[in-house]
C-alpha cells in the first residue's frame, strides 16, 4: 500500500491527501491536549469517539442548512471531508458562564448569560490564541464583512440547533468553538462553509440534572475518566451501545465493525457550486 502524503498534524487530528480531488482525510488522534499543550497525554479510545460525534453532530447540521466540510466516515478513526482555506479564526458561542469567560469577568461558574455571546479569538498557537474583536477581522484582513455576517448567522443556528438537540437528551451546551473555511468553486464562488470538528474536545456539555462535567474538562481540571464522560455523549446521541466501546482503556474493535459508518449523503450528492445554504460571491 502506498504511503499516504501528510498535510498537517495538528493536537488532536492528523489531515493527509484525499484519494479525491479537492478532498483531504480526517484523521482522529488519541492525544489529549489542555492549556496550549502544557498538559498532554494519550487517551485510548478518544480519537474513535470524537470522529464518530462529529461525523453525526456535522451531518445533523447540513441537513437544516448549514453547509460543512464534512462528506464521510472511512473508518471509525478517519473521515473524508473537503479541502478548505481555514479562516484563522476561533468563533466561540457562550450561552453559560464558565472557563476563561468566568476568569476574565469574574462571573460565577453555571450563571446562565441572558443571550448567547460570540467571541472571536486569533487561531495562533504560539500566541496562545488571543481574543480579537471584528476591527482585528477586518483591519488585517482574516475575513471580509460579508463572509462575518454569514459565520456569525451560521454560528447562531448551529447553537440554536444543537442547544435543541442536546437539551432534548439531558444535556446542557455550556460553550462551544467554530471554524470556517472557504471552498473556491469552479466559476469563481467563494462558499463558507463549517469546518474542523464537532465534539467534547470543542464543546462544553454538562449533565442538566447533576451538573457533572462531561467534556474535556474532565482531563483539563482532572475531574474523572475523559473517556467515560465521551462515550456517555455518545450514548445518549444514539452513536454507540450502552456500557460503550472502549472498557479499561480497550477499544472494542469487533463491536466496533457492527457500527455504520457515517455518510453525509447531501455532500455526497451535491457539486461543489451548489453547497446548500451556502451564499456565493465572485472573487
Amino acid at each position: 500500500m502506498a504511503r499516504r502524503k501528510m498535510i498537517y498534524e495538528g493536537k488532536a487530528k492528523i489531515i493527509y491527501e484525499g484519494s479525491e480531488p479537492g478532498t483531504v482525510i480526517q484523521y482522529f488522534k488519541d492525544d489529549a491536549t489542555a492549556f496550549n499543550a502544557e498538559k498532554k497525554a494519550v487517551i485510548n479510545g478518544k480519537g474513535v469517539l470524537n470522529n464518530r460525534i462529529s461525523a453525526h453532530l456535522m451531518t445533523k447540521l447540513e441537513a437544516i442548512g448549514i453547509p460543512t466540510h464534512f462528506i464521510k466516515s472511512i473508518n471509525m478513526r478517519e473521515q473524508l471531508v473537503r479541502s478548505v482555506e481555514i479562516i484563522p479564526l476561533e468563533v466561540v458561542v457562550r450561552n453559560v458562564a464558565a472557563g476563561s469567560l468566568v476568569k476574565r469577568l469574574g462571573l460565577e461558574e453555571g450563571e446562565i448569560l441572558q443571550r448567547p455571546l460570540v467571541e472571536y479569538y486569533y487561531k495562533k498557537d504560539e500566541l496562545g490564541d488571543p481574543m480579537i474583536s471584528e476591527e482585528h477581522i477586518m483591519t488585517f484582513g482574516w475575513a471580509d464583512p460579508y463572509e462575518m455576517e454569514e459565520i456569525v448567522a451560521m454560528a447562531w443556528r448551529v447553537n440554536d440547533y444543537l442547544s435543541g438537540l442536546f437539551s432534548g437528551i439531558g444535556l446542557t451546551l455550556v460553550d462551544f468553538k467554530l471554524e470556517f473555511g472557504r471552498i473556491y468553486g469552479e466559476y469563481g464562488e467563494v462558499y463558507i462553509v463549517l469546518a474542523d470538528e464537532l465534539s467534547p474536545d470543542n464543546c462544553r456539555l454538562w449533565d442538566s440534572k447533576t451538573g457533572e462535567k462531561l467534556d474535556k474538562d474532565r482531563f483539563r481540571f482532572d475531574l474523572g475518566d475523559l473517556v467515560e464522560g465521551y462515550q456517555y455523549i455518545a450514548e445518549k446521541l444514539g452513536l454507540i451501545p450502552e456500557g460503550g466501546i472502549v472498557k479499561g482503556g480497550d477499544v472494542n474493535e469487533k463491536l466496533l465493525e457492527n457500527l455504520d459508518l457515517i455518510e453525509n449523503e447531501l455532500a455526497a450528492k451535491r457539486k461543489l457550486r451548489d453547497i446548500k445554504g451556502g451564499k456565493p460571491r465572485k472573487i
